[in-house]
């Protein structure tokens, strides 16, 4: 276990599997990070969306207003990462593909 995996993120990683509902979810989100964070949490996803799609750097820079060194990180973390940028692709695919 990594000196991050502490027991109050095993808490948090317990909420946010338990929680199904959207709106709980961005309420939790609203809760726990600022308004700055949430944003470039949701622009990573979206950069990973736009890079599993094979997009140009450039064509994501302006897509997304990512910076450059964000985009790379991102493709970093797609291609060598510990998975979580695919599950959270695969779980988008899935919720499109059933109609969420």
């Amino acid at each position: 276990m990594s000196d991050l995996r502490t027991p109050e993120v095993e808490d948090l990683l317990r909420v946010f599997a338990a929680l199904d509902d959207e709106d709980t979810v961005y309420t939790l989100l609203e809760d726990l990070f600022t308004i700055r964070e949430i944003k470039e949490t949701s622009q990573r996803l979206a950069v990973a969306r736009l890079l599993d799609a094979g997009k140009s750097y450039a064509a994501i820079e302006e897509a997304t207003g990512a910076s450059a060194t964000t985009i790379a990180r991102v493709s970093k973390c797609l291609s060598y990462g510990s998975g979580g940028y695919n599950a959270a692709l695969n779980a988008l695919d899935d919720a499109q593909a059933s109609g969420r």
